[in-house]
């Protein structure tokens, strides 16, 4: 009788412990996609703004790398775009900004974009959600991206105010 319990036991852990590893299994393969569709939409720049940007090679480089963000399919390819933007991004610090942009709003909001790629990457070293950095990242990218416009765009003569 001590044998047929003792059995018996053995082969009901042996089932808890199998149904338990397909239960983990399951666990581990939700949220690997992205939703790219609900991320917002990059701004458009003004026509005379992106003619100073055109001739800026490091800006070209981020927003080629900036545009493959919307063709990540899992983590891994999204791990890739980040670091990539990493480069591309302290390249563009590193180099000389065009004159008219060469000014601590345009540096601020650069900085700013910087800080929410940084937030995705350790998102996605701690393997938490990143869909809500994702989205505020591209929200600061448009941010820094608005700011040529309104450079640009600015009539008010700065040497009026700034001469004594």
């Amino acid at each position: 009788m001590q044998k047929l319990l003792w059995l018996t036991g053995c082969f009901l852990l042996l089932i808890s412990c199998k149904q338990q590893a397909g239960e983990v299994a399951k666990d581990t393969t939700v949220g690997l996609e992205f939703a790219t569709g609900k991320w917002p939409k990059k701004s458009t720049i003004d026509a005379k703004a992106q003619a100073i940007l055109g001739s800026w090679a490091e800006y070209q480089a981020l927003e080629t790398s900036f545009d493959a963000l919307y063709t990540v399919e899992n983590r891994e390819d999204l791990n890739l775009v980040i670091e990539g933007l990493i480069e591309t991004q302290k390249a563009l610090e590193d180099s000389v900004y065009p004159e008219k942009f060469a000014i601590p709003q345009v540096k601020g909001r650069q900085k700013m974009f910087k800080t929410f790629v940084l937030k995705i990457q350790g998102d996605l070293f701690y393997r938490l959600d990143t869909e809500t950095s994702v989205v505020e990242m591209i929200n600061a990218y448009n941010s820094f991206r608005n700011q040529f416009n309104i450079i640009v765009n600015n009539t008010l003569n700065t040497k009026l105010i700034l001469d004594e």
